[in-house]
């Protein structure tokens, strides 16, 4: 039941990581000021993987297979009229694969990679899901339910969510931190068939011979910083929502909590008593709406462990810097709060929260029909030993 909510969110969350690993400022501005200008010289100044190459190829018909498209008075065979024709081009590619909005991504996506490549990821996402949400949501229960946590006898009701929610991702988290940088690279590579797998698979298996095993931990302290305060205020806010609500039902139908006895217990026997619709309702709307909460709140984050992840990929497939030269820590190499608050000063809120439709268009169903499934899955199955 776990697995059932990735597949129709998966196009979302492609488009969500090309949204926020994508240059900023837009880079069809850079190229479109060096397309006018009245002597173009180069255009190595401007993002990577804008198919600006492909425009040397088309307009000058030489196998130029550099990053970058090279213009210049040196080249002799290339007149005004070459020029300009390049520079269009390389303003209708870069055009091609830039993305305003969520929609935008959708359609430039579909249309110019093809439909499959925005399931792109879902492999790796359904592999890790097992483990992952098998820890997450046992490791949780035990945490908020078990007489032998800790949290129970340490932290106030209000709170244990909170940290429960924390320590349990950190759990999963550590487990799935290789899959979870493989789809992180799979989604950000722009292209279509099986190449990019390929591709993707290669530099891992690279990066793993040059620098270890552990590399392949190397993105878990960034998946850390997005995915326990996501889930801390994930679940601080499901269980205020399913409160509330579980509350309200008691209301009216006369019941009310008796303010001597434990709130969490009294709860947990209304909710017992709860039909499969009830129960089915209340955890749809809690999880819908504490997710969207919790994945807006926490997008600064998510954009932060995109585009390092990302500059950590296009590191590992780049040949090593030439020894001797001093290496100048570029803004991504940074400690998280540092990063993110370069993003900040550079383009604003804005900048902050690129993709937070997307991510939250993903988060919310997905995380609603995951702990609908998992409440009912949990009822079913104490009922049934019940009934032993």
């Amino acid at each position: 039941m776990s697995l059932t909510p990735f597949h129709p969110v998966t196009p979302l969350d492609v488009v969500r990581v090309r949204l926020q690993s994508q240059p900023a400022p837009s880079p069809v501005s850079a190229i479109r000021s060096v397309a006018t200008s009245s002597t173009p010289t180069s255009f190595s100044n401007l993002p990577p993987n804008l198919g600006v190459s492909a425009c040397c190829r088309e307009v000058f018909w030489v196998n130029n297979n550099a990053q970058f498209c090279m213009v210049g008075p040196t080249t002799s065979t290339v007149d005004a009229t070459s020029v300009a024709a390049a520079s269009e081009c390389a303003v209708e590619e870069t055009q091609r694969k830039t993305f305003n909005s969520t929609l935008d991504g959708l359609r430039k996506i579909a249309r110019n990679e093809g439909l499959s490549s925005l399931w792109r990821g879902l492999s790796p996402t359904l592999v890790m899901s097992i483990p992952a949400n098998v820890i997450y949501f046992t490791g949780y229960d035990w945490l908020r339910t078990n007489k032998r946590s800790p949290i129970n006898g340490y932290v106030n009701d209000t709170y244990a969510p909170l940290i429960a929610g924390s320590i349990a991702r950190v759990a999963a988290a550590s487990v799935t931190s290789p899959v979870e940088m493989f789809r992180t690279r799979l989604q950000a590579t722009s292209g279509s068939g099986t190449g990019v797998f390929r591709a993707t698979l290669k530099g891992l298996n690279e990066m793993v011979h040059a620098q270890g095993y552990s590399s392949l931990w190397r993105g878990l302290t960034l998946t850390m910083w997005r995915d326990v305060p996501f889930s801390g205020f994930y679940w601080w806010g499901y269980e205020a929502v399913r409160n509330s609500l579980t509350d309200t039902r008691d209301r009216a139908r006369g019941r009310t909590l008796d303010p001597s006895r434990s709130r969490t217990r009294l709860r947990s026997r209304s909710r017992n008593q709860e039909n499969h619709t009830s129960t089915l309702v209340d955890s749809f709307i809690a999880g819908a709406t504490s997710g969207a909460a919790a994945a807006f709140v926490t997008t600064p984050f998510d954009v932060g462990k995109t585009r390092q992840q990302v500059l950590q990929h296009s590191d590992d497939v780049r040949s090593p810097r030439s020894q001797g030269i001093e290496k100048i820590l570029r803004p991504e190499e940074r400690s998280m709060p540092r990063f993110l608050y370069h993003i900040f000063k550079e383009e604003g809120a804005a900048g902050l929260f690129r993709g937070w439709a997307a991510r939250c268009l993903k988060v919310a169903p997905a995380c609603a029909i995951m702990i609908s499934s998992y409440e009912i899955g949990k009822k079913m199955a104490r009922n049934m030993n019940e009934r032993r």
